[in-house]
């Protein structure tokens, strides 16, 4: 690592950090129901929750205007203070956001002015810049589609805003690597092919736990290592929907199958890169990230069977999430090591 590179290396672990809680209270925003308090969106407005009771009074009867009042909330005696639980969730949620923001322009704006980013760190920058921006689209977005009709936001467009937060992360830690581990050693390319599809799997099983949590499919089958009545593939899989693509896209039972299957798929893959690896000599930076990755896909694994049997718990939900975290870190981690 170059020492003028340090507190550009920094900036980027800093903003790794902060998607992270990000992604952290956003699960707990969706395990609360929170994520339909707000209902709008100001960039300068929301900064603040409301100051007075008269205020929280005028934004509560806007809450009282949408589908998640009209059509669940108004049966469940909701109160002004049950109001205020689940606008924290939301608004904490978008102040990070903010935050988020604010660290990384305003340091790029300064590492700029200082040209302590070279050309090529600064493409990638840029790329992180528009990331971020899209990001906070997909928030939006994602809560659009629960304040039309249907009291709950689509479980694509949560997905998809999921999904990309995970995918925002891994690009800026990579970035950071490149600065931490300058010298460009040469690939392993058996293993490096490998790592590369067991990143695509990984990354479509943060997808299908998207749909998971969108759809609640995690409150039915709450059965291992088998669904419901001892079976592999529940006939309710078939009856939910009419084709397979619907079956495994939209269905509660066809969507917990294929995240079920797929953690198999990740563990399989992971484990055959890790025994893969034994015919190679490794340094000690590729060793240490192959060993994390083989713990850490057990211990994800482990959490994702007792989330599903204890019917997804707010704190297990929660834990679940953050170990993918965990797992996507040491995928990125040993990928660029293998590649470089």
């Amino acid at each position: 690592m170059k020492k003028e590179n340090k507190s550009v290396i920094i900036w980027l672990l800093s903003g790794c950090f902060l998607v992270f809680v990000m992604v952290v209270v956003g699960g707990i925003t969706r395990l609360t129901n929170s994520g339909l308090s707000m209902t709008d969106w100001h960039l300068v407005t929301d900064t603040y929750p409301p100051l007075t009771e008269t205020k929280w009074q005028e934004t509560f009867e806007q809450y009282k205007q949408f589908p998640e009042y009209q059509k669940i909330n108004i049966h469940n005696d909701f109160t002004l203070s049950d109001y205020k639980f689940i606008y924290f969730w939301e608004w904490f949620h978008r102040l990070i956001g903010r935050i988020l923001g604010f660290v990384f322009i305003i340091p790029f704006v300064y590492f700029l002015i200082k040209k302590k980013i070279d050309k090529n760190t600064l493409n990638k920058c840029y790329i992180l810049l528009g990331m971020g921006a899209f990001q906070g689209f997909l928030g939006w977005f994602m809560v659009r589609s629960g304040l039309i009709d249907n009291p709950d936001v689509s479980h694509f467009r949560l997905s998809l805003h999921l999904t990309f937060a995970f995918i925002t992360f891994a690009y800026t830690l990579w970035v950071a690597l490149d600065l931490i581990y300058p010298i460009r050693n040469k690939a392993i390319l058996p293993l490096k092919k490998i790592a590369v599809f067991a990143l695509i799997f990984l990354l479509l099983q943060i997808i299908y736990g998207g749909f998971v949590a969108g759809l609640n499919a995690g409150l039915i089958h709450n059965h291992w290592p088998m669904m419901s009545d001892g079976q592999f593939l529940h006939e309710s899989v078939i009856l939910e929907k009419d084709t397979w693509f619907q079956r495994f896209t939209e269905g509660k039972s066809g969507v917990q199958f294929v995240h079920r299957t797929l953690a198999y798929v990740v563990v399989g893959l992971i484990l055959f890169l890790f025994f893969k690896s034994k015919k190679y000599s490794l340094t000690q930076q590729q060793k240490n990230g192959l060993n994390a990755l083989v713990v850490i896909v057990f211990i994800q694994f482990t959490l994702g069977v007792f989330t599903l049997l204890y019917s997804v718990p707010l704190w297990l939900g929660l834990t679940h999430q953050v170990v993918a975290f965990f797992l996507l870190t040491a995928m990125t981690y040993s990928l660029h090591r293998l590649s470089k």
